[in-house]
């Protein structure tokens, strides 16, 4: 079985309960294979990364898989304002927010509710300039596990959506995001754009930002926030300690 997500955002949770842990989030026009079910809960695993976790099933669109296919090969298109409205049948207004994936809309064999779409979008590779100023858009958001939107977005979230705005694909936690691209041996050769991995006192990696120049970093701790970079770490200027111990910086474009 095959479905999408028809509301704004949906939390998917590490187990089939209301009181479980958020891991991620679904947006609007994600697609993903059903995987189990029980009465309340659907654990699902999303096309784009393949991340599982559970969804109330109450909370999803039955698809085909002719239509999931379909929806898995084409380019995705994405909203790309920071908020913006679906028109539901009876002009009813939902609210999406950025990242939002609206490719299924205009597609009348998947475009299960009609729904329309008249804002800003964006879709394939853009230059890895652009990373940046995508960065910008979620500055200030708070830290929220889990979270994938300007509303509330963790530190891997925001790595993979501002990446995935440009058209590239990042897994979804931290530690996945390691495994991906091609390491640097020294800060000084990193370039605006490339992904800054930190470890904690086991060797574990638990925290991934954005290089910006002059040794700047962007990066969702406690909210989406500007901070130096050296090569200990990340410099919190207002704390004036490091809170973060570098790893490894990883060039995925």
């Amino acid at each position: 079985m095959f479905g999408i997500c028809n509301l704004a955002i949906i939390p998917l949770r590490f187990e089939p309960s209301d009181r479980s842990e958020i891991v991620s989030q679904v947006l609007f026009g994600e697609h993903f294979e059903i995987l189990e079910q029980l009465k309340q809960w659907s654990r699902i695993r999303m096309q784009y990364d393949d991340y599982e976790g559970w969804i109330d099933s109450k909370q999803l669109q039955l698809i085909s898989e002719s239509s999931f296919n379909q929806l898995s090969t084409e380019a995705i298109i994405l909203n790309a304002d920071l908020i913006e409205y679906i028109t539901a049948p009876n002009n009813v207004l939902i609210p999406i927010p950025l990242g939002s994936s609206v490719s299924f809309i205009h597609h009348n064999e998947i475009n299960i509710s009609n729904f329309d779409f008249e804002g800003t979008k964006t879709s394939g590779e853009k230059t890895k300039e652009s990373l940046i100023n995508t960065a910008f858009m979620y500055l200030n958001a708070p830290y929220l596990w889990g979270g994938k939107t300007p509303f509330g977005i963790d530190c891997s979230g925001f790595t993979q959506m501002v990446y995935k705005l440009n058209g590239y694909k990042l897994l979804r936690d931290a530690s996945q995001q390691s495994t991906q691209g091609e390491a640097l041996s020294f800060i000084e050769e990193s370039e605006p754009g490339d992904l800054a991995f930190f470890d904690n006192e086991e060797g574990n990696i638990i925290h991934v930002g954005i290089i910006m120049s002059d040794n700047y970093i962007i990066h969702a701790s406690g909210k989406v926030r500007i901070d130096r970079i050296d090569h200990l770490g990340i410099f919190n200027a207002e704390t004036n300690k490091h809170t973060h111990k570098l790893r490894v910086i990883k060039k995925i474009v």
